[in-house]
């Protein structure tokens, strides 16, 4: 997976972070349903993270 594309679809996840628990999740009252979201946003989030920050080196101090 590209650069590009990690962070294409970190945008997707940020939208869906917004939408999910107010469209989705509102009328839950549990609270597993809210949990596991989170939980799997965010594994994503850091899975994403890294493929977008592999390619970074470690520079010379300037």
């Amino acid at each position: 997976m590209s650069r590009k594309t990690s962070l294409v679809l970190m945008a997707f996840l940020i939208i869906a972070c917004y939408a999910v628990p107010y469209l989705f999740l509102g009328g839950v009252t549990g609270f597993a349903g809210a949990f596991l979201f989170w939980t799997l946003a965010g594994l994503a989030v850091i899975a994403l993270n890294a493929v977008a920050t592999a390619g970074f080196v470690r520079g010379n101090g300037r």
